[in-house]
């Protein structure tokens, strides 16, 4: 069975179909930061040169501080490299993901001859030869306790623990207690930090794990200029507790916008909610005839995601185009 990859951040679908000029459109499809963090300058070595060894490892030690882990840091071309390597460190078998969700686990596994059950509670991974869990999930914002996540590793071969949207809920990680050689906890740097144009991503692992992720990495998985802005943003604790108050503020915004409308909220993070609506494709329709374009799921006629706005237009341009759903 061949899963279905449809993502959000596809405004050329939107494009196509409604029309407009891309500087029209208000992208609520994805779940990244509307305001990232200022780029500092960086120098025109990490332009011109191959990146060096030293530097990536100052990226990972960096990152490894931020999460508070004790595991092996491996940079990555984004989340999404490491999610398509994950599938290569053993043999292909049986493997379970809690769903729904991101729809590239499921994906990645089959398209490397993995057999994928999609299953909806924490119990039914039980058995697997590996076990995927978002946390906090894309869309519905399941919370998967470390307590949980803990027990289950005793319980499969091998667990991934994909935390992309993690980072402003730093006490749901399992980053600090990874000490066990049997999972993977994945991070996503360009949703937080809302530059997810850079395509940088870590895989936290120990043993033989992190050691088959780095080789599959090679030696140059990510870019110079890439190192220099994520180890900066890294170190500036007064602009991610700024962003971590703005982002729940505007979560708290756009629950408001949507409740006004009728539309009961399903879950979510603090970068993006999923929301109940009488019928999904229809408000996305409504959505986009005002050029807000949001994301709907093959799986619900009544899920619509919807990301943050930024700035004080876009918030305006919203709720202008959410009056036109207001039954």
């Amino acid at each position: 069975m061949k899963a279905q990859r449809d993502h959000g951040g596809n405004l050329d679908a939107a494009l196509d179909r409604y029309g407009g000029a891309p500087n029209a459109w208000l992208d609520l499809s994805t779940g990244i930061n509307p305001n990232p963090y200022p780029l500092p300058e960086i120098p025109a070595r990490a332009w011109a040169a191959l990146p060096p060894a030293q530097d990536l490892s100052r990226l990972c030690e960096t990152a490894a501080n931020v999460y508070g882990t004790p595991a092996r840091v491996i940079a990555m071309n984004g989340a999404q490299g490491a999610i398509q390597l994950v599938p290569l460190l053993r043999a292909p078998g049986h493997a379970r993901v809690l769903s729904p969700t991101y729809n590239e686990h499921a994906a990645a596994l089959r398209a490397c001859g993995w057999r994928v059950d999609e299953v909806q509670t924490v119990e039914a991974l039980t058995g697997a030869d590996l076990a995927v869990v978002v946390n906090p999930n894309n869309p519905d914002g399941r919370r998967t306790t470390s307590d949980q996540l803990d027990a289950l590793a005793d319980q499969v071969g091998l667990l991934v623990i994909d935390e992309s949207f993690a980072d402003p809920e730093p006490a749901l990680s399992f980053a600090p207690r990874l000490e066990q050689d049997n999972i993977v906890v994945l991070r996503s740097f360009g949703k937080f930090y809302g530059l997810a144009g850079l395509r940088l991503g870590f895989a936290l692992a120990n043993g033989a794990i992190a050691d088959g992720l780095a080789e599959q990495a090679g030696p140059w998985p990510v870019s110079g200029p890439a190192i220099e802005i994520a180890c900066h943003a890294f170190m500036d604790d007064a602009w991610q507790s700024q962003a971590m108050e703005a982002l729940q503020n505007g979560s708290t915004r756009l629950d408001e916008m949507a409740n006004s409308v009728g539309w009961g909220l399903v879950g979510g993070t603090s970068l993006f909610r999923t929301y109940a609506a009488p019928n999904a494709k229809a408000a996305q329709e409504s959505l986009a005839a005002r050029r807000v374009w949001s994301r709907v799921f093959p799986y619900s006629d009544t899920w619509i995601r919807l990301g943050l706005a930024g700035t004080d237009a876009a918030w305006t341009h919203l709720a202008r185009a959410m009056e036109a759903v207001r039954p």
